[in-house]
């Protein structure tokens, strides 16, 4: 599944366009902050957005009880995955982890050498420091990828190899290990994670069973209690299927 690095952030604008004429934006009355809202939040929210458990795949964050569960699988050099780490995470967040209603299992899709590096990083530690690794890998996208993509083509091969010396010198060059580091972690902690050849064959192990069980073939795709959600690849199509699942029940006829 592994593509050339500018190959594949070329494939992910494709796919955006071919699924932007069925993108529309949350209705007003369906604002995150109305009361009324699917999505209206409790007033005791609660503290499930603080779970985070490992699995075989990814990390689960939530309320493990919760009856609704949504995977996200991402990439992290897809620039609509970073986009919805920024505007669809938080809402997710606030209204639907927090109380416990839906758990989020964060997967990762591998699309070229780079996403390896970046995800052995995301993985890197305790589960409970997942959500701000991931966060700030994504959310700092720009500037690691944007350094990536202005390198020679001769530097670009070597990361995009993605053996051990390949996933150390991108970690290092785009200051992907330095960001991590100054966030508290050890760097001898993160470049073990970085080194690990095992954990680096799991993770496309794992691409290969998502993409068989679900039929993943883009970023962000979402699949909704074990169903892979048809044509949703944004927070602007993932929020009328998240509305409807929680919609409050049609109230009783009058008698």
């Amino acid at each position: 599944m592994m593509k050339p690095l500018l190959l594949a952030a070329a494939g992910a604008l494709v796919v955006a366009a071919g699924t932007a004429a069925a993108q529309q934006a949350p209705k007003r009355g369906q604002d995150l902050a109305r009361p009324g809202s699917s999505f209206s939040p409790q007033e005791n929210p609660g503290t499930w957005q603080s779970t985070v458990t490992r699995t075989e795949r990814g990390h689960v964050i939530g309320n493990p009880a919760a009856s609704a569960k949504l995977i996200e699988f991402i990439s992290y050099t897809c620039s609509h995955c970073s986009d919805f780490a920024a505007r669809g995470e938080p809402p997710l967040e606030i209204v639907l982890l927090a109380p416990g209603k839906m758990t989020v299992e964060v997967r990762p899709v591998i699309r070229n050498g780079l996403d390896i590096t970046a995800t052995l990083l995301a993985n890197c530690g305790d589960p409970a420091g997942f959500k701000g690794r991931h966060q700030a890998l994504m959310l700092s996208q720009a500037i690691w990828l944007g350094k990536a993509r202005a390198a020679p083509a001769t530097q670009q091969q070597i990361w995009e190899r993605a053996d051990k010396a390949g996933r150390m010198n991108a970690a290092n060059a785009l200051g992907m290990t330095a960001m991590l580091a100054e966030r508290g972690q050890s760097k001898a902690e993160l470049d073990a994670c970085v080194s690990n050849d095992a954990a680096a064959a799991k993770l496309l192990d794992h691409d290969e069973a998502d993409a068989t069980e679900f039929g993943v073939n883009s970023t962000p795709s979402f699949a909704l209690d074990g169903k892979l959600l048809a044509d949703v690849h944004s927070w602007e199509t993932l929020y009328p299927a998240l509305s409807a699942k929680f919609a409050p029940p049609a109230p009783a006829p009058a008698n």
